[in-house]
Parts: structure tokens; C-alpha cells; sequence
């Protein structure tokens, strides 16, 4: 692994040098790579974690993301995302010396049965440490992790989504030992952190003791029969949503169809939402796409995503942005329309690409707009939402592709702010 002394000096102390460091550090032989990792190993320790709870800082979760839109992104705009997510994720609250030097030295036998007690009776610190004793964790560590949180929805779940992205953060970077076990580690201590289980609680009392399952099958039905189940999620108050949705797994219906109403009722919540609640309401997408990613066989995980679709709240249609009209879809004129915020003209160009059966071009044209706003300003909602996206995409029908994508550029053209860290990048970058 090579990397720059610069590199390392901002990562453990910023100045107005971080993005000179970063652009001499792309410069060395795998220097992305390279340099993602020294960041993570750096500063996952330095963090300090616990002073955000019950809240998840996005600094480090939000770089699986800009990498996962890599392929959809140009060179200058990836390079941009990923230097100013670093740059978010180096600025966020940090340990004072002395808890830096106690994490930093703390290191676990690395036995499941430890760490699995540890995450049982909500001890982060331990859990954390127990992890650094893993001399190599594995992909089927990560997920064996993920199912000690699937049922656990704190934060909206986020422990769930950790444990997944910080697994394909892991594989993304080549599988690295020491950066690894950082990631790890941070994946096992929200892992810990205190739990809710209000949800999977409320489902399985629906569930009985049935044997129900949930089968991994593509969408069979269409508009006309996910239409009634997205009202009923909507709409329906939490414990109205569960009778119908827990019934129509117990009848068999498999994840295709359940998906699929589920995006299109986050897309119906996404057009409704409030310009303070954008980056918070497109967060089901990244829950969503966490899940199918997963492919779930348990019911009750799925009456979850339904549960916080429904959280957000609904407005009548007549209240929504309309979609204006355009002769000519284009991929360029909807990341225009977003950075000039016209979310009308912004979803009249999302929706004409997908209806085109050009819908990864769309998404790349949001991938594009999403990285000129700084992350820090937007907690990388912007970023890990588009990402989401790009997971979705592939697993759902042609209604729902396209309601995701017009939903999200109305969200991501009323949700502009600031680019001022971005443009500081591209200037170190040139």
C-alpha cells in the first residue's frame, strides 16, 4: 500500500491543505484505493461515535456510495464526490487523546461467541474491540453480522445498512486486514448500540405461528395490483398497514411484487416530502435497496420497510409538484434542471428517459447532479440515495424504475445547497 505523508498528516489533523493532499495522493500508484483505506483505518478510531447517538454520522458510510457510482460518474465528478466525502468524513466529531489512545489499544480475542454476547447485552466499546481480534474479517463475517441487527430498527435502520454497506466498502477496497478490521469494528459497535425492535414486535404478533416465507421471485403483477397496497402504505395508520401486508405475505406474494410497491410508495412519499424532510425521506431507498441486496426470506424484515415508508407522511396528490411537459428526454438537460432547481423539468426528463427504456441514463444523469452539492451539507444523503437507486434498479419493474427516478430528481433539484467545498476540490483537482 502506498501513500502520501501529506495524505496522512490531513487525515489525522485537516487544514486548508486536504484536498492538495488528496489530489497528491491520487497521484501515487493506486492512489483511490490506497487512499480510501489509510482514511478509513485512520479515522474510524478517531471518531467519536458515541457522541452522535442514537444518530449514525455518514462520513465514512456515504463512501460506499461514491463508489458505487463510479461507473455512472465522470473521472472530474467522481474524483470531486470522493475527495469532498473524505473531506466530510475527516471533519467529523472526534475522540479527545485519551479515549483515542484507550479504542486504539483495545483488541478482543476475536471469538464469535464473545462478540455476539457483546452486541446481546449492548456493550459498543466491547464489541468494537473484540472485533480488532479478527485477523482477517471475511464477507460472511460482515453478513453473519448483519443478522444480529436485521430485526433491529434504531435509527431507522441503520445497523442493518452499516453492517451491508461497510461489507461492500470492505470487498470495493480488495479486502484489506487492517483497514478491515476498522471496518469491522465500527460495523460490530453499531451493531451494539442500543436497540428497537417496536416493528419486527408488531409483525410477528400479525404473523403467528405461521411458516411464512418470503420468495426471492421477480414481479409478476402490474400497476393496476400494486396500486391498492400503495395506499394502504401510504395511507393506513401503522397498525391498519400490518393486517393487509402481513396477510398478503402469509398468501404468498414474493419479494418482486412486494418490492416494487414498496419503491413506488417511498417514490409517492419522496414527491410529498418537504423541502427540510428530502434527504430524510429518501433515506427508505437506501433501506430498501439494503434489503433487497440481502434478499431477505423473513417476513417480518419486510413489514419493516413497509413500517418506515409509512413513517413519513402523505399529502394529497393536487399539493405535489406537477411534471412539466418535454418534447426530448435528455441525460444533460435533467442534471441541468436539477442544479438550476426546477424540479418540474427536472421529473419531466426522468420520467421521459425511463419511459424510453433509458433509465440508467437517467440515473447517471442524477448521479452527476448529485455530486456537485457538498455532502456535508446534506449528511451524503444525495449521494447514498442515487446509489440506492443504481441497487434498485436492476430488481424492478419498468413503473417503478420510473417513479424512483422522477421522484428523485424532484428530490435532489428542491434540495440544492451548497457546492463550495466542491469546487475547492475541482480547483486542487485541475
Amino acid at each position: 500500500m502506498t501513500v502520501d505523508p501529506r495524505w496522512q498528516q490531513e487525515l489525522e489533523a485537516p487544514t486548508e491543505r486536504f484536498f492538495g493532499a488528496f489530489t497528491a495522493q491520487l497521484a501515487m500508484p493506486d492512489g483511490v484505493r490506497d487512499g480510501v483505506r489509510e482514511a478509513v483505518k485512520t479515522l474510524v478510531p478517531r471518531i467519536d461515535w458515541e457522541a452522535y447517538l442514537p444518530h449514525v454520522p455518514h462520513g465514512i458510510l456515504g463512501l460506499r456510495a461514491v463508489l458505487r457510482l463510479k461507473p455512472l460518474l465522470s473521472e472530474a465528478g467522481f474524483h470531486r464526490a470522493l475527495a469532498t466525502q473524505l473531506h466530510m468524513a475527516a471533519h467529523e466529531g472526534r475522540r479527545s487523546p485519551q479515549n483515542l489512545a484507550q479504542v486504539s489499544a483495545a483488541k478482543g480475542s476475536g471469538h464469535w461467541p464473545n462478540l455476539e454476547a457483546f452486541i446481546q447485552s449492548r456493550r459498543p466499546g466491547l464489541a468494537y474491540a473484540e472485533a480488532q481480534g479478527f485477523d482477517a474479517p471475511a464477507e460472511a463475517d460482515f453478513q453473519r453480522l448483519r443478522g444480529l441487527t436485521e430485526l433491529d430498527m434504531a435509527t431507522v435502520g441503520h445497523k442493518a445498512v452499516v453492517c451491508d454497506h461497510l461489507a461492500d466498502l470492505h470487498e470495493r477496497l480488495e479486502r484489506p486486514k487492517a483497514t478491515g478490521r476498522r471496518l469491522f469494528g465500527l460495523a460490530a459497535w453499531v451493531a451494539a448500540s442500543p436497540e428497537d425492535t417496536f416493528w419486527a414486535r408488531r409483525a410477528a404478533k400479525r404473523l403467528g405461528d405461521a411458516a411464512v416465507s418470503v420468495p426471492w421471485m421477480p414481479a409478476t403483477l402490474d400497476e393496476a395490483a400494486w396500486e391498492p397496497q400503495v395506499r394502504e402504505i401510504c395511507d393506513l395508520g401503522l397498525v391498519a398497514l400490518l393486517d393487509p401486508f402481513t396477510a398478503r405475505l402469509k398468501a404468498g406474494q414474493g419479494s418482486g411484487d412486494t418490492l416494487a410497491a414498496l419503491v413506488l410508495a417511498a417514490s409517492e412519499k419522496q414527491l410529498d416530502a418537504r423541502r427540510d424532510l428530502e434527504g430524510k425521506t429518501a433515506w427508505t431507498y437506501v433501506y430498501l435497496a439494503a434489503v433487497a441486496r440481502a434478499r431477505p426470506a423473513d417476513p417480518r424484515i419486510w413489514c419493516q420497510a413497509a413500517a418506515l415508508v409509512n413513517l413519513f407522511p402523505t399529502d394529497e396528490p393536487e399539493e405535489r409538484v406537477r411534471t412539466a411537459r418535454v418534447g426530448d428526454p435528455d441525460a444533460g438537460a435533467l442534471t441541468e434542471a436539477i442544479l438550476d432547481v426546477e424540479p418540474a423539468l427536472a421529473m419531466a426528463h426522468a420520467g421521459g428517459l425511463a419511459s424510453a427504456g433509458r433509465a440508467e441514463a437517467a440515473l447517471a444523469a442524477l448521479a452527476e447532479a448529485a455530486v456537485q452539492d457538498d455532502p456535508t451539507f446534506n449528511h451524503a444523503h444525495q449521494v447514498m440515495a442515487v446509489a440506492a437507486a443504481a441497487d434498485l434498479l436492476p430488481d424492478l419493474p419498468p413503473p417503478a424504475q420510473g417513479a424512483m427516478l422522477v421522484a428523485l430528481a424532484k428530490s435532489l433539484a428542491n434540495s440544492q445547497g451548497s457546492g463550495d467545498l466542491g469546487r475547492l476540490a475541482d480547483r486542487a483537482l485541475r
